[in-house]
């Protein structure tokens, strides 16, 4: 099942992955593993396919969620309904090194594909589940969406504006337990390769979101007061959040202790005697006092552009930002001056991409085409020995 090695080598190079995965979370932990060099063989629906495939059409006709998580991948047909579409995948988990898995709770155990079922003739195969709540409890069963998730860990109460709850504008449950997939992967890789064992990893969204909440859960600590909803200020420091230029346009800064703040007012602020008011002289009382801080703030950039006050603020050496947009990112100067865009093919033509962080220069990622529905799947029946049977098994709807 190993595919040629391509020079330079990447670390995953002779990993074999099999994914039973659709939407974000399996399928960005499956991409970054295929990143590092690792076989991915994506298994979807004859016809349909992964239906995030269908999301949207911005990629000049594919959709933006699956261009991003789905480059480097083999599609694989296959109806899991049919008796031999089973076969075909459990001789190809016989070969497989990973099996990674986000379909419905208890699906993949009716298949015959938990750990304990694919364990006895595979020892070494490292299964993956990923689900919304884990198995056992109350909420096993429950259906879990990204924003589902975003409300059950807490995120929503902690995010937005004192008057309304805001979700975050990308999928970050998904996200969250993704990159737990991928880093749990990684490490039950290296222990294999001591013990010879593979093993089962359970991801839960719920698991991952909460951990990411560990700041405002010990903020709150025995029933304290939880960061308040903070718009895009920071909730406990400030100022640390966007501020209005003259020009209409905002900008992003952040102060994070009392030098800093001391040097904010004499340079920035051009008013030295500002820094020791004794209402502003901790950020306790500024954070207290935060309207009145950003009326200060305010009017002193009130005859300032938004980037004099960048150029002022990198004088003093205090921390900012543009307020980018997607349409800024695409051309960003820093992204550019280090050359972290490539491209990829894709059925519909080239396409621009990152590369992974961590990756690029003398270490590139696998960068392979986003894969059309099912355009590996003749190619994988053939090494798998059901060549001769293809066009049977494609006119009885099996792959």
């Amino acid at each position: 099942m190993n595919r040629p090695t391509p020079n330079p080598p990447l670390p995953l190079d002779g990993i074999t992955v099999v994914s039973l995965e659709h939407a974000i979370a399996a399928p960005l932990a499956t991409r970054h593993l295929a990143d590092l060099g690792a076989r991915v063989i994506k298994v979807e629906r004859p016809g349909v396919g992964d239906f995030a495939r269908a999301y949207d059409h911005r990629v000049d006709g594919l959709a933006s969620h699956f261009v991003w998580v789905n480059r480097s991948k083999e599609s694989l047909t296959l109806d899991l309904k049919r008796p031999e579409a089973q076969e075909i995948l459990h001789e190809l988990l016989g070969r497989a090194d990973v099996l990674v898995q986000n379909l419905a709770p208890g699906a993949a155990a009716r298949l015959g594909l938990s750990f304990e079922a694919l364990s006895p003739r595979n020892p070494g195969l490292i299964v993956c589940d990923i689900s919304g709540y884990g198995d056992g409890g109350p909420y096993t069963h429950k259906k879990a969406y990204d924003l589902l998730i975003q409300s059950e860990s807490g995120f929503l109460s902690i995010t937005g504006t004192p008057e309304e709850q805001v979700k975050a504008g990308i999928s970050i449950a998904d996200i969250a337990a993704g990159m737990y997939a991928y880093s749990n992967i990684l490490g039950a890789l290296i222990e294999r390769g001591r013990s010879g064992r593979g093993r089962r990893i359970e991801i839960a969204m719920i698991d991952a979101m909460v951990e990411w909440m560990g700041f405002p859960l010990y903020y709150a600590y025995k029933d304290q007061e939880p960061p308040r909803r903070s718009g895009a200020s920071h909730a406990t420091i400030y100022p640390y959040g966007p501020f209005r230029a003259g020009d209409g346009r905002t900008v992003m800064l952040g102060l994070q202790n009392e030098r800093e703040w001391t040097v904010f007012c004499d340079k920035v602020l051009g008013d030295a005697a500002l820094a020791a008011d004794p209402r502003y002289a901790s950020n306790a009382l500024r954070v207290a006092s935060r309207d009145a801080v950003r009326a200060m703030i305010e009017r002193a950039f009130a005859d300032l552009s938004a980037e004099e006050v960048i150029a002022r603020l990198d004088a003093a050496d205090i921390a900012n930002a543009h307020v980018s947009t997607m349409n800024d990112l695409w051309r960003h100067p820093q992204l550019e001056a280090r050359g972290r865009w490539t491209s990829v093919d894709s059925p519909a033509g080239p396409l621009p991409v990152l590369q992974p962080p961590g990756m690029g220069g003398d270490h590139p990622a696998r960068m392979g085409p986003v894969p059309a529905l099912g355009a590996h799947t003749d190619a994988i029946l053939a090494e798998l020995g059901y060549g001769g049977r293809a066009a049977e098994l494609r006119d009885g709807k099996v792959v």
